[in-house]
């Protein structure tokens, strides 16, 4: 069972899109809201490696309506001029898509020209569930998922590889679950470019869902869906459980469930947490040797693209 050293950055949590089940976003003008400077995230990247010596940095953040395209370029050059031997995984298929509106760009040009500073890989984000019914209750101003789809082929085609994931517990029947999963394993089948899929509960604290009476889903539900993902998406290499969702205790259950991934040392996630998550925000590698061993399974820290780092016996 493997997890990765790595690091959780957030360039801005302004964001054009109020999603509904978004606790993260602000707008420009709300309490709270930022939007950090490239040399300020380098700052805190160096600062964080000095103690951690990661070997990722997983990076999304808001769609801030008044910047240029520049701005996530010089982020990735920055980043890795100051980290060369960091695997720089940054924006979801939805910023890369908000990046195109921002410059005129097609989503292939605009990867090409992040690809040619140092981007690694893509996060799965911004898929959520992707029958248009839902979409235009939970998103109703964010894309469709023709978007999401048409973001990670191309990347696939330029040799980026991404991750996929499904947002679940809030208004979506099984079937569109079921039918969210044929059509990642139909697009894996095509490129081939998934390294994992990574099932997300919705998390409704701080969301209008909260108000309405919506609760977490059950540990049950999650385990459930950790074991259908594993059966169907059977194209797909890896199966994560998302600690900082479910809690390592969970997430060590859910590693006899199909899961073979408990994520990472996830330094300072604040999305989820956003939404009530009650986790802790990080994970020190010793706690997920633990974990892992406890369940009967060999701890692997891996890198992004799953080449072994270091095996304990």
């Amino acid at each position: 069972a493997y997890f990765v050293q790595n690091l959780y950055l957030n360039q801005t949590n302004i964001c054009r899109v109020k999603c509904k089940f978004c606790a993260f976003a602000r707008t420009e003008k709300e309490d709270g809201a930022y939007l950090y400077s490239p040399s300020q995230l380098v700052e805190d990247a160096v600062a964080q490696y000095e103690k951690s010596h990661f070997t990722e940095i997983h990076m999304v953040g808001g769609e801030a309506p008044n910047i240029d395209f520049s701005y996530y370029v010089d982020i990735i050059r920055s980043l890795k001029a100051a980290l060369p031997d960091v695997h720089l995984k940054c924006f979801t298929a939805s910023e890369i898509h908000h990046m195109t509106t921002l410059s005129g760009l097609s989503h292939a040009e605009v990867l090409c020209e992040l690809k040619s500073v140092g981007l690694g890989s893509l996060p799965g984000g911004g898929a959520e569930i992707f029958a248009d019914r839902v979409r235009r209750l939970i998103a109703p101003g964010k894309e469709n998922s023709s978007n999401w789809f048409h973001t990670h082929r191309t990347a696939h085609e330029l040799d980026i590889p991404t991750h996929c994931t499904l947002l679940y517990g809030h208004v979506e029947t099984y079937e569109e679950r079921v039918d969210h999963l044929l059509r990642l394993r139909e697009l894996q089948d095509e490129t081939g470019g998934f390294l994992a899929f990574i099932p997300l509960a919705f998390h409704p604290e701080n969301t209008v869902f909260e108000q309405r009476g919506w609760t977490f889903s059950a540990g049950s539900d999650d385990l459930k869906m950790i074991a259908v993902s594993r059966l169907l998406l059977d194209n797909i290499p890896n199966i994560k459980a998302y600690w900082i969702m479910m809690g390592m205790p969970m997430a060590s259950i859910a590693l006899h469930c199909g899961a073979n991934d408990v994520q990472g040392t996830v330094v300072r996630e604040q999305i989820f947490h956003a939404a009530g998550a009650a986790t802790e925000t990080e994970q020190r590698v010793e706690e997920l040797v633990r974990y892992v061993r406890e369940a009967g399974r060999v701890p692997v820290q891996r890198d992004t693209l799953y080449n072994q780092v270091r095996r304990f016996s």
